[in-house]
């Protein structure tokens, strides 16, 4: 794997059958490479929503992290998901 996708951070969620049950649902509905990638996109998206960036459409796998050297062009092109 690349340097720039080294994530020396670990955190621990627990999630009950039905959040668990959506949360792959919506991983595989958007075609997710791993739970730990739609996680994240989550994550970003929220935070999205609240004015801190923006989560683009047709990224790949690679680019699945909170923050990262694109995240400047998230603030200006908002998704239209």
């Amino acid at each position: 794997m690349a340097d720039n996708l080294e994530r020396p951070e670990r955190l621990q969620v627990m999630l009950n059958e039905e959040e668990f049950a959506a949360l792959d649902t919506w991983r595989f509905d958007k075609r997710m490479p791993s739970r730990a990638a739609a996680v994240r996109e989550l994550l970003r998206r929220g935070l999205a929503a609240d004015g801190f960036l923006h989560a683009n459409s047709g990224t790949r796998s690679a680019d699945f992290g909170l923050l990262n050297g694109e995240q400047d062009a998230r603030k200006t092109k908002p998704s239209r998901e």
